[in-house]
């Protein structure tokens, strides 16, 4: 069985000094851990398979496509595949439990062959 706690996965996050925390892969999934500090910048671009965002903690906004939307504890967002979006006008720490379908970046390497 894998399980997690999402505070040891914060912890780990944390002190690893990165954004984003993978901590479940398998191919027709992957999961992970992102955090984004108020005022902070999102840097990711689209990815090539679709994902959802669960937000854990904080306060800011999402921008999927064309269209904005406050995000808060127990939000969730669909985004699409190769999509635009972008976490944006942070003004609590965001910590975001993040799905991908199939796991990130596998359509990516499919398409480079």
């Amino acid at each position: 069985m894998n399980a997690y706690e999402m505070e040891h996965l914060a912890a780990e996050l944390g002190a690893s000094g990165k954004l984003y925390l993978e901590f479940l892969r398998v191919p027709s999934m992957s999961l992970g851990l992102y955090a984004l500090p108020a005022g902070g910048r999102d840097p990711q671009q689209p990815h090539t398979e679709d994902e959802v965002y669960y937000i854990i903690r904080g306060q800011g906004q999402i921008r999927v496509g064309d269209e904005d939307r406050p995000v808060g504890p127990g939000s969730t967002v669909f985004v699409a595949a190769t999509v635009e979006h972008r976490f944006h006008s942070i003004t609590e720490n965001l910590l975001i439990l993040v799905f991908f379908a199939p796991a990130e970046y596998s359509r990516r390497l499919m398409t480079e062959d």
